[in-house]
């Protein structure tokens, strides 16, 4: 059963692949391929890391109704981007893309869930009162850059607006490389995880029983996740429900609660779904907008609809 799931969802993402890199194609095909397979790359790695990590933090604080960016991830993200917007002004923010502002805002973002982590937990305990802690930063990083928004020259807002969400039309090769190798690492090393996930979605107690030392894992996995979430929000930027909408959808085809298979499961699924889904935008309905926008309104409601259902059982 397992492999039969992995091989369907493996078959899902090549038919996706294949049909975003040839549908609509004229002219040099190798100019088409290379461009069209930079942007597919792209793809891949932001779903598969957002899901992946999506996954991982569910399982560690026990509740699927959660997601990395509850942390506070894509406001720091934001509040970076309008602090450059207000001090260097549109052109000079847009000046220091690349390679140094794709290290820095990665460092910022894993140093502050550094501290976070560090701080909240050093009990086992201590995962609810981090997860709330994550909420309220949040809203105070959201607050600091509506405050630095309406500081800045209207005319130069639309930078903000545009960091403001995931863009995959612009990524830099370099930093898609660079990006793509951290992913693959990291995966690799979640995946050696995948028993230990299994035990820790026992529950604290029972894995504890188990001899599991459930608050170092639970260390261990959270600098994972919060690599996969730095690295993808720094390449594309933020992110918030996609992954949510990806794991229900992983946990009700899997078939399993083994997360060997729930991890690529999840990956495949969530890659082969963002690539359809530019796909229809930019070649069937030859639209120019933000796929990403849709994806996360569905995502959206699919809280929406397992919060209404966990208040009815």
């Amino acid at each position: 059963m397992r492999v039969n799931v992995l091989l369907i969802a493996g078959a899902w993402y090549v038919a996706a692949a294949l049909l975003f890199l040839t549908l609509g194609a004229r002219g040099d095909w190798g100019f088409i391929l290379a461009f069209r397979g930079q942007k597919l790359l792209a793809l891949t790695v932001v779903a598969a890391a957002v899901a992946v990590s999506t996954m991982v933090f569910q399982t560690i604080t026990a509740n699927r109704i959660l997601t990395p960016a509850i942390m506070g991830f894509d406001a720091l993200y934001v509040l970076i981007q309008t602090m450059l917007v207000f001090t260097l002004g549109g052109a000079g923010a847009f000046a220091l893309k690349g390679m140094p502002m794709f290290a820095l805002e990665t460092a910022l973002m894993i140093g502050a869930a550094g501290i976070l982590f560090g701080i909240m937990l050093r009990r086992s305990e201590d995962l609810n009162r981090m997860v709330l802690t994550g909420i309220v930063l949040g809203i105070l990083l959201r607050s600091l850059s509506g405050l630095l928004s309406r500081l800045i020259d209207p005319s130069e807002y639309a930078y903000v607006m545009a960091s403001s969400y995931a863009q995959f039309t612009n990524v830099e090769g370099d930093l898609l490389w660079a990006a793509t190798g951290i992913t693959i690492t990291v995966l690799a090393l979640v995946m050696l995880h995948a028993r230990r996930l299994d035990v820790i979605a026992l529950g604290r107690d029972n894995a504890m029983i188990l001899g599991l030392e459930h608050r170092r894992e639970a260390q261990r996995l959270m600098v994972l996740v919060t690599l996969l979430v730095a690295v993808s929000t720094a390449l594309v930027g933020p992110i918030v429900f996609f992954g949510l909408l990806v794991s229900a959808i992983a946990y009700q085809v899997a078939g399993t609660w083994r997360h060997a298979t729930l991890l690529p499961l999840s990956a495949l699924i969530g890659a082969g779904m963002l690539v359809v889904c530019q796909t229809l935008f930019e070649r069937v309905l030859d639209l120019q907008s933000n796929v990403l926008v849709v994806v996360e309104a569905v995502g959206g409601l699919v809280f929406i609809l397992l919060l209404i259902r966990r208040a009815r059982t």
